[in-house]
């Protein structure tokens, strides 16, 4: 087996650059919704139905990553990553030559899944291969990264949905040119089969298994993302009422918040040198309440990029505090499994934000919809500041089996 070093600027750029795919699955095509809407008018909902093409890989996602998690703890990870690649390319294309609303719904079901394999796969490698305070840098290099991506694959998509609306789901192939990349520069990492190792069996592995932690982390985790998916699904519609903004302008204005959310995600390591990870959670939910307050009182295009901008401070450590979080706290023998319950938290929020939010924007209006979400961020940062003690004692854990 090819033990190739975890550190050399290849394996890292691969494993940084198969994040990135994880991000291009919604927002790359946020800024032809519009568009979308305007081609399948005669499909009866088509409002909804055009929102779930940016959201049902979430769905998939929610479904595939616990099955993603099992594989990666027992088939390994390099296999996984390499077949969801390739199905990432041909599923996420195949919304540039389909002619129908829901057979593109289809291939962005499929999209999903493959996102699962890519996400649960590369985060668990890079768990792996990386320890202590190395592991929290790469995780928010990681996050930073996939941020990055955001705004380069946000701003392509927005040039190339003022051409076609179609044009946009062309990216997606770009994880075609990543395969040769993983056969070449990842390995399978070794991993100690705990059940069958001197002192260890499956009873204490399961009792090593901080659930208290877990429950909060994903629970968090989805709720932060029903507010989050407020931006990619709703904010061209917004931008387009308020301001009369171009696809284009939706793509920088949503590529504004991601670039925003890479700088703070490069500094998660030194963040987190400083701060425990629950005194991290009310920076995070400050910065996006103050973020979504400005959106929700914006009356310009300029004020919305400030909002953008504040809110992507605090969502650019939202994950790598927890993905460094849940990594540190499980056993090794069920790492990919319990960073897939991380995915399936993540995309449920993602899925569940239109569903959720829609009937309340129909109502009150966009504006409020985001000044609301902003208040209940605010409250929630207050409140884990002033629990800050009795969270850590619910979620303490003993020194989980290395």
């Amino acid at each position: 087996m090819n033990q190739s070093n975890p550190n050399s600027i290849l394996t890292k750029a691969t494993l940084l650059l198969a994040s990135t795919l994880t991000v291009m699955s919604g927002a790359t095509i946020a800024p032809s919704l519009p568009a979308m809407q305007d081609h399948f008018a005669s499909v009866e909902n088509a409002a909804i139905w055009v929102r779930l093409v940016l959201t049902v890989p979430a769905l998939f996602i929610v479904i595939g990553s616990p099955i993603a998690g099992v594989i990666v703890d027992r088939m390994g990870r390099k296999p996984l990553l390499i077949v969801s690649a390739v199905l990432y390319g041909f599923a996420g294309g195949s919304g540039y030559v389909l002619n129908s609303l829901f057979a593109i719904l289809g291939g962005r079901a499929l999209l999903g899944l493959a996102v699962a394999g890519v996400m649960v796969s590369a985060t668990t490698l890079i768990a792996d291969y990386y320890i202590r305070q190395a592991r929290a840098t790469f995780m928010g290099l990681q996050a930073a990264f996939m941020g990055l991506g955001g705004v380069l694959f946000l701003s392509a998509g927005g040039s190339l949905a003022s051409a076609s609306w179609r044009y946009p789901f062309l990216i997606y192939l770009f994880s075609w040119v990543l395969v040769p990349l993983i056969l070449i520069s990842i390995y399978e990492p070794r991993r100690v089969n705990y059940a069958e190792s001197p002192g260890g069996n499956q009873s204490e592995i399961n009792a090593s298994i901080p659930v208290n932690l877990l429950i909060l982390v994903y629970g968090v985790t989805t709720l932060s993302q029903v507010v989050f998916y407020l931006i990619p699904v709703q904010l061209p519609f917004y931008l387009r009422s308020l301001t009369n903004a171009t696809p284009a302008q939706s793509g920088i204005a949503i590529a504004f918040c991601t670039l925003f959310s890479a700088f703070a995600s490069l500094s998660y390591g030194k963040v987190k040198a400083r701060l425990d990870f629950v005194s991290i959670l009310p920076v995070i939910f400050g910065f996006m309440g103050i973020g979504y307050g400005i959106i929700g009182l914006a009356g310009n295009y300029g004020l919305i990029l400030l909002g953008l901008a504040t809110a992507g401070l605090g969502l650019g450590l939202l994950m790598p505090n927890m993905t460094v979080w849940v990594s540190f706290a499980v056993p090794d023998a069920v790492r990919g499994r319990a960073l897939g319950g991380l995915s399936t938290a993540l995309f449920l929020g993602q899925f569940l934000s239109p569903i959720l939010t829609q009937p309340v924007s129909q109502n009150v209006g966009l504006g409020l919809t985001y000044a609301f979400s902003g208040a209940l961020l605010l409250v929630l940062g207050i409140a884990f500041t002033v629990t800050k003690q009795q969270v850590i004692a619910l979620t303490a854990v003993s020194k989980p089996v290395q």
